[in-house]
């Protein structure tokens, strides 16, 4: 059984423990009010870009652009998975890193994974996790979550877009975490390229009627590399509120767990002093009565 200095000791350890995990908490909560504000103010330029990419799609025809060239059997793909620097944020990580995983050997398992699967890991998490079991590493980009900035994205995906033109790449299928609320982020497995469809994420039912200059072939060449940029920006944005969010509901659940475990240390600790000052009690009275 414990003695009483053990489980004070313990008791002081869990409460150090739980002013950190409640520090954390108060982070998480002020950086994420800052994340949301970001995720807000890039949702309508991207909603918009989408909106008019779409009608340029759906209306014109023979579209002569290496962004939708579709190979059949892709056999070289290209996966980015973003994740987060660090760790104590529930199933955040974990969640992308299985993603990952089922993605390759669910559909390439028939290939040579190290060889025609590469990644483009955004986050130390992912990077740790698939360099020590020699997955195919292309890209990794670490600690970009503490200076974020747009600059970041359009030089990735360029480079990216580029490779994929120069035939270096079949496919490029993006993975990431989609912000909904502190409690809530939803895995998002999306194919960047080749473009195969555009979602507008717009519940608007009316048409608008666009007036192009010059001729949709040309605007769509130019429009193509801002809308890959958005998608990335955005992706970067979502990830990165959702790693808040998944970090402030851990370390208050973390919170209210020391908590419970500081209230039975405390009853165990209580139990086990009344225990030894009965324990003392009896031996007086023995004494006592031995001495009469």
């Amino acid at each position: 059984m414990a003695t009483l200095r053990e489980i004070k000791q313990r008791i002081s350890g869990v409460k150090s423990t739980q002013k950190i995990t409640k520090a954390m908490k108060m982070v998480a909560a002020s950086r994420l009010r800052r994340a949301q504000e970001n995720i807000i103010k890039a949702r309508p330029y991207a909603q918009k870009i989408s909106e008019v990419l779409s009608d340029l799609v759906s209306s014109t025809s023979d579209m002569q652009i290496p962004y939708f060239k579709k190979v059949e059997n892709a056999e070289k793909i290209a996966i980015i998975g973003i994740t987060a620097d660090r760790g104590l944020c529930g199933s955040f990580n974990v969640n992308i890193i299985k993603a990952i995983e089922n993605e390759i050997q669910q559909k390439y398992s028939n290939q040579n994974t190290v060889g025609n699967v590469s990644l483009f890991l955004i986050g130390k998490k992912g990077f740790e996790y698939f360099n020590r079991r020699n997955y195919k590493i292309d890209e990794k980009h670490l600690g970009i979550f503490s200076d974020l900035k747009f600059e970041f994205a359009e030089r990735f995906i360029t480079n990216l877009s580029n490779r994929f033109i120069n035939a270096e790449f079949d496919k490029v299928i993006l993975i990431s975490n989609e912000f909904k609320s502190v409690m809530q982020q939803n895995l998002v497995i999306k194919q960047i390229l080749p473009i195969t469809s555009v979602s507008t994420e717009s519940t608007k039912t009316e048409i608008t009627d666009y007036i192009y200059e010059p001729e949709k072939q040309k605007i769509l060449q130019t429009l193509i590399p801002s809308y890959l940029n958005s998608q990335i920006w955005k992706a970067l944005l979502e990830s990165y509120a959702s790693e808040l969010g998944a970090r402030m509901t851990a370390m208050d659940q973390a919170t209210e767990n020391a908590s419970e475990m500081i209230n039975g240390l405390q009853l165990k600790y209580n139990k086990a002093r009344q225990a030894s000052i009965t324990k003392e009690i009896i031996e007086i009275v023995s004494g006592a009565n031995a001495l009469s």
